[in-house]
């Protein structure tokens, strides 16, 4: 019986080319604008670490008081000396302190001129918290950070650059003119939105760090932090030396903290109150306790990981596609409306209802699945232009894979089908009788 209603349906679009085709065209640019908004709403919202988003934390202490803070709010970053506080407290499965900087990088071909490179200071838990993979070797453990060892973990595309497709490890890496020597190479490591130094740059989808050297070796090199706040209180809002930088209450520091479940949750969050009530006991902190521990997703939409443009596209594609659609019922309409007397001496010859709703509906659904190979047409055609539109490091990044094809083919078959159900209603309530009297 399909194969039937498929024929009929085939015949039926070949004598109505001109409304087939603007049905098509109308469906095909309706879930074309969809699908391509939502590649990107797909990049930008994404969630960057499935397996451990509910369990990474963001630890926040309020050093600048209630003059100095954001709207009440803690500083997104700690000082120096709160994060030292944190970390040495181990009231977490794992921590970690970030913060991103440069380096000069020497190759080791004398020809090779050095070039700057975006790298990241971090804690021996970064690698195993994040869990970023490795190609070769590993990160550093406790004892390399306390004791300042100079070594590097380097991302699969410096390696490449420096070495070629080779394992590393082992061999020194100049940094500034220092030698490091390489513990690790990483895989494929290249989270989105680019959460864990968000608070920093601000960027979650800038260059991915392809340096990451020990932090206290770092502090040690005095590498000076790419972004810091420091409060407008005389007690620093400039610092001109870096012993004088670090017992400020500059923040640029980017903490971490994993905790597995929600009653490690609430007990780190008092540890937090406690420690601000110490510090208020020493003197430091001359206001009401104001500390706050966000979650992952609680980061993302703070920093507004997700742009505003890509959710508007999303609602503006949407307006269209319901566009095009009532323009389809339409079209719909005039089209099965004019087939009243096929309706009729089909009725006539003892046709249900049901049979005519079915053959409508397979009719529409044709028509929806050629307007969706239409639509993975415009949206292959519409990648090309995406960075015209949208933030091109997000734009780049959206592909048309096998299910975003696929998407598009089900929506605009199911998108017409929804189309189609006022039209094939009424053409379902022709009166056999007065159809063949007319005819």
């Amino acid at each position: 019986m399909l194969r039937y209603y498929l024929e009929l349906a085939v015949r039926s679009c070949r004598r109505s080319k001109a409304l087939t085709a603007l049905v098509v065209m109308l469906m095909g640019f309706g879930v074309a604008a969809c699908t391509l908004s939502y590649a990107v709403l797909r990049v930008a919202a994404s969630d960057p670490i499935p397996a451990k988003s509910s369990r990474l934390f963001v630890p926040q202490v309020d050093n600048f008081g209630p003059a100095h803070n954001g709207n009440g709010q803690p500083p997104d970053q700690l000082s120096y000396t709160d994060a030292m506080a944190l970390l040495h407290a181990r009231r977490a499965l794992r921590q970690t302190l970030v913060y991103p900087t440069n380096f000069g990088v020497v190759p080791a071909d004398p020809g090779s001129p050095p070039f700057p490179q975006a790298g990241e200071a971090v804690t021996a838990d970064f690698f195993e918290m994040f869990d970023v993979p490795f190609r070769y070797g590993h990160g550093w453990d406790d004892a390399a950070d306390q004791g300042r060892v100079p070594v590097a973990v380097i991302t699969g595309d410096l390696n490449r650059k420096l070495f070629g497709d080779i394992d590393s490890t082992g061999r020194t890496l100049t940094l500034d003119g220092h030698d490091y020597r390489i513990a690790g190479v990483l895989g494929d490591f290249d989270p989105l939105p680019r959460y864990i130094d968000i608070a920093s740059t601000w960027n979650g989808f800038g260059k991915l760090p392809q340096v990451y050297v020990p932090f206290a070796r770092a502090l040690e090199q005095r590498k000076p932090p790419l972004t810091d706040y420091c409060s407008s209180t005389s007690a620093a809002p400039y610092v001109s030396d870096w012993n004088g930088f670090l017992a400020s209450e500059c923040v640029w520091i980017d903490g971490w903290v994993e905790l597995p479940d929600a009653a490690s949750a609430a007990g780190y969050q008092r540890f937090l109150v406690n420690y601000a009530t110490e510090q208020q006991r020493l003197g430091r902190f001359a206001w009401p306790v104001n500390v706050r521990l966000r979650n992952l997703a609680q980061v993302l939409v703070d920093h507004r990981a997700v742009p505003q443009g890509s959710k508007l596209s999303a609602w503006v594609s949407l307006g269209f596609l319901i566009v095009c659609l009532v323009n389809v019922v339409g079209l719909l309409l005039a089209r099965f409306s004019r087939r009243g007397l096929e309706i009729g001496v089909r009725r006539a010859l003892g046709a249900p209802r049901r049979q005519i709703v079915r053959q409508f509906l397979v009719e529409a659904a044709l028509i929806g699945a050629a307007g969706g190979v239409l639509g993975v047409l415009l949206t292959a055609l519409g990648m090309l232009g995406l960075d015209r539109v949208f933030v091109p490091e997000i734009a780049r990044l959206a592909r048309l894979d096998a299910f975003l094809m696929s998407l598009t083919l089900l929506a605009a078959v199911a998108a017409t089908l929804a189309a189609a159900l006022w039209p094939t209603w009424r053409a379902a309530q022709v009166r056999p009788a007065w159809q063949l009297a007319q005819g």
